[in-house]
């Protein structure tokens, strides 16, 4: 039998807990409770754990990459939520074009930093 993989799924961590945890309902991502300080957040099958752990130097050099469909449609959409008015800290960088495709960045209440791209 050859071996497969189904996922894989990063931890990263939180500043504040619960702050985390709405952010992340606001942005669109559905939460499933593990234990009172660990909860898996996902788009579909994408995914990753949210921890009730904060390290200074890890959250804030803690990167994920989210790879979307149309990232002109998508940054509208994410754009329409007003994270950056809501959540403390967060912050929106707007889209840039490469080579390889094009990515803008969000940046959550705790600093961790998503890449939110589309490849060409």
């Amino acid at each position: 039998m050859k071996n497969s993989a189904e996922s894989i799924r990063t931890f990263i961590g939180a500043k504040d807990f619960n702050i985390s945890r709405e952010f992340y309902h606001a942005w669109g991502f559905e939460e499933v409770v593990a234990t009172p300080k660990l909860s898996y957040f996902h788009f579909g099958t994408a995914g990753f754990y949210l921890q009730d752990y904060y390290l200074k130097a890890w959250v804030e050099n803690t990167m994920l990459f989210l790879e979307v469909k149309s990232l002109t449609d998508y940054w509208e959409i994410l754009k329409a939520k007003n994270l950056t008015k809501k959540f403390e800290g967060v912050k929106l960088v707007e889209p840039t074009s490469f080579d390889w495709g094009s990515e803008g960045f969000v940046y959550d209440p705790s600093g961790v930093l998503w890449h939110v791209g589309e490849f060409n």
